[in-house]
């Protein structure tokens, strides 16, 4: 058990510091690709669309039903799943949009901005805020589904980390417009990841203790909640905003194919 637990904080701690990726690649590479972001993201979109509603919802309903009855179960899970919907698009709504690290603009580094420094750098230190907040119910998501199936924790870590990229750049580059420093710029964005890995634990010890069929049901469900509205309100709008429509459908296509087949190789 306490093996499995490590494991999984360790995906969860890869999938919230990918957000220095993303302060990288805007920061540090000489040619930002924007499709080949837009298809990343429709991706991570493909990944946990599929495994949110193949795998991880009738999960839960399994679980519940065990435990309270088919008809009662399916009941509570539906519950759990819109209640994860509901927190996610809550959190969403108390961020501005203009400081949402979900509504950025694209990338030009050899543009010199002719914002004010002091407001870049709120909008910066905003965005980090607004990412530490979103990624608590993202490391739940990643690390129980870690917990309960390794290698299942692995196809998400690996959709989050995607997901968090374009969240290093909201962060790093006001920042770096700023205060001209990379460093700087680089260190908040990596440093605002910690939250998903802090997530996962406080969800840990605070749900340990409670821990049943019941228990794990709810929290799967409304994990399942948490990552299709991740999918539909974040990553395709945001894979859209960078390339062409069909860039981002066919990453999404092909990312339930990938986790379709990862599924059935590892069943």
């Amino acid at each position: 058990m306490t093996e499995n637990v490590l494991f999984a904080f360790g995906l969860t701690i890869f999938a919230g510091l990918s957000t220095g990726i993303g302060s990288f690649i805007a920061l540090f590479s000489k040619e930002f690709n924007p499709k080949f972001l837009a298809g990343s993201l429709g991706f991570s979109a493909g990944v946990m669309l599929y495994v949110s509603f193949v795998e991880i919802f009738p999960k839960a309903k399994d679980s519940l039903s065990g435990f309270y009855g088919d008809k009662l179960g399916y009941f509570y899970t539906v519950l759990a799943f819109f209640i994860g919907v509901a927190v996610i698009a809550a959190i969403d709504k108390l961020v501005p949009s203009y400081q949402n690290p979900h509504e950025i603009k694209h990338v030009n580094k050899n543009k010199t901005s002719n914002e004010d420094k002091k407001r870049l750098m709120r909008m910066g230190l905003f965005s980090a805020l607004a990412i530490t907040i979103h990624n608590f119910p993202e490391g739940l998501a990643t690390f129980m589904a870690a917990l309960n199936n390794p290698t299942l924790g692995i196809s998400i870590a690996i959709a989050i980390a995607i997901h968090n990229i374009p969240e290093g750049v909201a962060v790093s580059m006001p920042i770096y417009y700023a205060t001209k420093s990379k460093k700087k710029a680089f260190f908040l964005s990596f440093a605002s990841g910690l939250s998903e890995p802090l997530g996962a634990l406080i969800g840990y010890f605070l749900l340990r203790d409670f821990f049943n069929d019941a228990t794990f049901g709810l929290v799967f469900a409304s994990v399942a909640g948490i990552m299709v509205y991740i999918s539909l309100d974040e990553l395709l709008p945001t894979a859209e905003e960078y390339g062409e429509h069909h860039v981002a459908i066919f990453g999404l296509i092909f990312g339930m194919l990938v986790m379709a087949a990862s599924l059935l190789l590892f069943a």
